[in-house]
């Protein structure tokens, strides 16, 4: 059974970031919610937030740059939002070519901050957007009634070699630290961390594979479809639930035990 929302779903956007180690599987970067936050307080989550009128601006204007129609202005509008949060949020360039020195990123980030238009800063930053630097992954709009409801699209990328060192907003979010899906997926089995029901899925959907390229091999070979979960008694327990061919290992969890934002 799926709830009713208790209003209309707030479009967002968020991104995975990968950090390649040698010794074995990815780390991804994660941020801690502020425990003042009305969503997700006090959880961890992928760098992210909504999608801006602004971001839907930007991509009208690279779809008549390119020449077309803009069919996929949603898509551009998602990656725009992801980009920008992630500079704003964590201080990364994921995205931008050519990649901004120190001192421009720093000035770009500061200019989000203060509320200029994303278009401005970039252009006084004298970079553009590559958004194909980010794979599509995922896309979960959840139906309960109790909760905010964000319909989020989720991407990946990878950490440029030469990125600096992400730092927290220390507003919206008040820690960051890169971990590999195993390991945080073990911090909240253990108590120690807090993660609301899609980013476990997700975690748990990253942590089968050894490197980037696997992972969006999977993305690739699951065409994205959105996940919106629902309630259903399984032997006289009830469980929340997804579907079972979208690349997901764990596909149901007691509705007890899901932490829902």
């Amino acid at each position: 059974m799926t709830d009713t929302p208790a209003s209309p779903a707030i479009p967002a956007a968020t991104l995975v970031v990968f950090r390649h180690t040698a010794a074995g599987p990815p780390e991804l970067l994660m941020v801690e919610r502020a425990k003042a936050m009305a969503f997700a307080a006090g959880a961890l989550v992928f760098p992210g937030g909504r999608i801006d009128p602004g971001d839907h601006t930007l991509a009208t204007r690279l779809g008549r740059v390119r020449g077309g129609d803009n069919d996929d202005g949603d898509h551009d509008a998602a990656r725009i939002a992801a980009i920008r949060e992630t500079i704003e949020e964590v201080g990364l360039p994921i995205g931008l070519s050519p990649p901004p020195s120190p001192t421009a990123l720093e000035t770009l980030r500061a200019a989000l901050h203060a509320g200029t238009a994303f278009s401005d800063a970039l252009a006084v930053a004298e970079v553009e957007l590559d958004l194909l630097a980010l794979e599509y992954f995922a896309r979960w709009r959840p139906a309960h009634a109790h909760a905010r409801i964000f319909d989020t699209r989720f991407y990946l990328a990878r950490l440029p070699g030469d990125a600096p060192a992400p730092r927290v907003d220390a507003t919206e979010n008040v820690r960051l630290f890169w971990a590999t899906a195993a390991d945080v997926l073990a911090e909240a089995d253990a108590g120690r961390a807090t993660i609301i029901f899609p980013t476990r899925r997700n975690l748990e959907r990253l942590a089968q594979h050894r490197d980037y390229d696997a992972a969006v091999a999977d993305a690739r070979t699951h065409p994205v479809r959105i996940v919106t979960p629902w309630t259903e008694t399984r032997n006289g327990v009830e469980h929340l639930c997804i579907p079972d061919d979208l690349g997901y290992p764990v596909t149901a969890e007691r509705l007890t035990d899901a932490v829902r934002g």
